[in-house]
């Protein structure tokens, strides 16, 4: 017979592994993906354009971005911020459900 911690430990184990394959299955939808920020630039002569700064590899780069690709970009790193956010909350799961399962069992 399970104790009412042991049957909270196996249910909690439960709903973590599913919340898992559900990240799973959320990331392979993500999409195009990169890291940075889009911001608009002005130009000293006049007219603005877009630059993607990121830093990939430890190095900071930027890119000119032309104004009919903004769209694209801007979903590009939506989806990178996505990514981030399903990997760090599967990484938080996966340390709990380890620590759930090598947990010592409760003294009777």
């Amino acid at each position: 017979m399970l104790h009412r911690t042991e049957e909270w430990n196996v249910d909690r184990i439960k709903q973590i592994e599913r919340r898992i394959d559900k990240i799973k299955q959320d990331l392979a939808t993500v999409g195009d993906m990169r890291p940075g920020s889009l911001s608009i630039q002005t130009r000293s002569w006049g007219g603005e354009y877009g630059q993607l700064s990121y830093t990939h590899q430890g190095k900071g780069r930027t890119e000119y971005v032309p104004k009919d690709k903004h769209k694209t970009v801007k979903k590009q790193l939506a989806n990178y911020a996505k990514f981030r956010a399903l990997t760090q909350e599967w990484v938080n799961l996966g340390i709990e459900l380890c620590k759930l399962k090598v947990r010592p069992e409760d003294k009777k």
